[in-house]
């Protein structure tokens, strides 16, 4: 047995070597195999000392054992993605809302798992996610903007869970998409018209969707308990207290999306008489009852049954583009106009954020505007 500077080498009666060491743990190792000459044991000792000396020697028993993979090493963008959806929560703490959760995952399944689905969070880089983003629906940017905003939704998560450093979605502006779609409101002409032309027990929800700026779910939901009406006709209220949205699965009622949306809804004088005559001729006389039921008197209206009476109302008008969600953008118009500022504007219509009703003063900037010409084009004309 001979010493070579590390452990020792020993000469076996078969005429091969054998390499032996103490390793940092006070064990005793050998060479994996017996060597043909002295050269290739004392390369083996070399390469021990010099794996001890780097920190990265680890013991010879452990060494065909595979190392433990770090479960977020493995962890794929589909799975995290849906328990991301089932556990959301809304900034007060309770759950999504069932018609938000569906729009997830319709994005989800569209258009964010088929690219990234399968790919572990780890391996999403930022070129996958422009890749990604410049094929994604490009005669759909509204469509693609949504989906881009819950893939960086979703890759925040993933930051804050640790399960990657830095979230791969930095495209400046991607979530955020100029409307193509002008608003267009209502002219007097249209408007008389598009009632006219309407159902008359539903000639009320078309009017309080335009000056009362109610969306239709609450429409849909609204009962007569929610309507305070003068005695003389004088004046009135609506009390928005609870929408009702639909998925594929059911029907949902329930509070506003946000607490902005929980609002008293003053109805302008000259449309008040309107609403009091449906309240006698179209609902029934208990508080619960739905001022705009479907057929069976008790159920909410279904919007395919809205728009069979609304889509031949609005060509009557001579707007087939016309969305019945444009009531409601015409009716905050009509308040900019009448000089609401964004506050009250954002009271009015249930917003929790001003951004919306500072489109609808800026629509109603534009109309000053085109009156200001129109006085202008007049005065030249005397």
């Amino acid at each position: 047995m001979t010493k070579s500077g590390f452990g020792n080498i020993r000469l076996r009666p078969s005429g091969r070597y054998e390499a032996r060491y103490t390793g940092p743990d006070g064990v005793m190792y050998r060479g994996p195999v017996t060597y043909v000459n002295r050269k290739q044991a004392v390369k083996f000792l070399a390469d021990e000392r010099s794996a001890m000396g780097s920190g990265e020697w680890v013991p010879p028993p452990l060494r065909d054992v595979a190392p433990e993979v770090d479960p977020l090493d493995t962890l794929t963008f589909g799975p995290y993605a849906d328990a991301w959806i089932k556990g959301r929560r809304t900034k007060t703490g309770e759950p999504i809302r069932p018609r938000t959760r569906e729009d997830y995952e319709r994005v989800l399944d569209n258009l964010l798992r088929p690219t990234f689905g399968d790919r572990t969070i780890r391996s999403i880089t930022k070129v996958d996610v422009r890749r990604w983003h410049a094929d994604a629906c490009p005669d759909a940017p509204t469509y693609r903007a949504h989906a881009y905003g819950l893939l960086r939704a979703i890759l925040t998560s993933a930051v804050e869970d640790e399960v990657i450093t830095v979230n791969p979605c930095q495209i400046k502006g991607a979530s955020t998409v100029n409307r193509k779609r002008p608003i267009r409101t209502l002219t007097t002409m249209e408007y008389e018209l598009l009632v006219k032309s309407m159902p008359e027990r539903l000639r009320a929800m078309v009017i309080l969707a335009t000056w009362a700026a109610l969306r239709f779910g609450e429409l849909a939901e609204l009962r007569r308990g929610d309507v305070d009406i003068a005695l003389d006709d004088s004046a009135g209220v609506i009390r928005v207290r609870r929408g009702v949205t639909r998925t594929k699965a059911a029907r949902h009622r329930g509070r506003p999306k946000s607490d902005p949306g929980m609002r008293d809804v003053t109805i302008p004088p000259h449309i008040v008489p309107v609403v009091s005559a449906h309240l006698r001729e179209h609902t029934g006389p208990g508080l619960l009852d739905l001022l705009f039921p479907a057929a069976d008197g008790t159920s909410n209206l279904a919007p395919s049954t809205l728009y069979g009476s609304f889509y031949p109302a609005r060509d009557a008008a001579g707007r087939p583009d016309l969305r019945f969600h444009d009531l409601r953008h015409t009716g905050a118009v009509l308040a900019a106009q009448a000089g609401a500022t964004i506050a009250d504007l954002m009271a009015r219509l249930g917003h929790s954020t001003p951004g919306a009703a500072m489109r609808y003063q800026h629509t109603a900037a534009e109309r000053d505007r085109d009156v200001a010409a129109e006085m202008s084009r007049r005065a030249s004309a005397m």
